[in-house]
């Protein structure tokens, strides 16, 4: 019972900030439009980095979700789905928590992209990590729609926006390698 009313207190307040004069209604309305993708950085894990003992695919090693980061994802992808936003794909980080993130949205199968790997703490590259992902959006037909979910850092190099825990950013992706952010979604 708790569960399913904390579940509506965090669906209820979404927080939508507009970008480039669109409404909260609009902004949801864009993302159905052809050739919208969507980028959101994980939903909150308390601390800051990954411990130096950091493993890629052992969760035990990482900073993970918390109780309130599983229920952020879960009440977000209950929001994008009854805004009937549909997905052609979910690809995720291979970080712990962005693949958690992505799985609690339950939005579709979840597919690792190595691209949206964090390069926080000399973990990687931004210069080759967001050409990666760039190559990869250039890839993708007019009819798809796809969400990433990755880390802080990947989402600023990618849009030039600087987003908190479980904010989704809108943007299009231009012919000649431009993103053109067109909206904010975030849990409060």
């Amino acid at each position: 019972m708790w569960y399913r009313i904390t579940q509506l207190l965090f669906l209820l307040p979404l927080i939508v900030f507009p970008t480039l004069g669109h409404t909260e209604p609009d902004v949801w309305n864009v993302w159905k439009q052809p050739g919208v993708h969507a980028i959101m950085r994980h939903a909150t894990a308390p601390g800051f980095g990954d411990p130096e003992n950091f493993r890629l695919g052992q969760c035990n090693t990482q900073r993970n979700l918390n109780e309130t980061g599983r229920q952020e994802a879960s009440a977000l992808g209950a929001a994008i789905r009854s805004r009937g936003i549909e997905l052609t794909a979910v690809y995720s980080s291979q970080w712990c928590r962005c693949l958690d993130t992505a799985q609690e949205l339950r939005l579709g199968k979840v597919q690792a992209l190595p691209a949206l790997n964090s390069f926080f703490q000399g973990r990687g590259s931004s210069t080759a990590q967001t050409e990666a992902l760039k190559n990869h959006l250039a890839m993708l037909k007019p009819s798809d729609k796809v969400l990433y979910v990755t880390h802080q850092v990947n989402t600023t190099a990618l849009t030039g926006v600087y987003p908190n825990s479980g904010e989704v950013v809108l943007f299009r992706f231009t012919p000649q390698g431009e993103v053109n952010v067109v909206g904010r979604i975030q849990m409060p």
